[in-house]
């Protein structure tokens, strides 16, 4: 995955400047984003602080540590089951 060239705390900074009551065009043109990328992000963090940005930073992280720890383990107890089949 593409890394943003903004940060959560920018991110989040664009949109209170959106809810302070900026309009689209100019926030976009200031910013140099897309309107779409505007709404995506109003989407994904409307409503957040910082704060709470870093808590779900952290959250996704640790999500992905354990869903590759989770394919690791079921590939081990597959090859293991297949180990066992032919000894027997």
């Amino acid at each position: 995955m593409r890394k943003s060239r903004f940060s959560d705390e920018q991110i989040i900074g664009i949109l209170k400047e959106h809810q302070a009551g900026m309009p689209v065009a100019d926030l976009c043109r200031k910013h140099g984003i897309s309107d779409a990328t505007l709404y995506t992000w109003r989407s994904k963090y409307g409503g957040m602080e910082v704060s709470d940005a870093r808590k779900l930073k952290a959250l996704e992280d640790e999500n992905r540590r354990l869903k590759k720890f989770l394919a690791e383990s079921m590939l081990d107890v597959a090859t293991l089951r297949e180990m066992m089949g032919k000894n027997f």
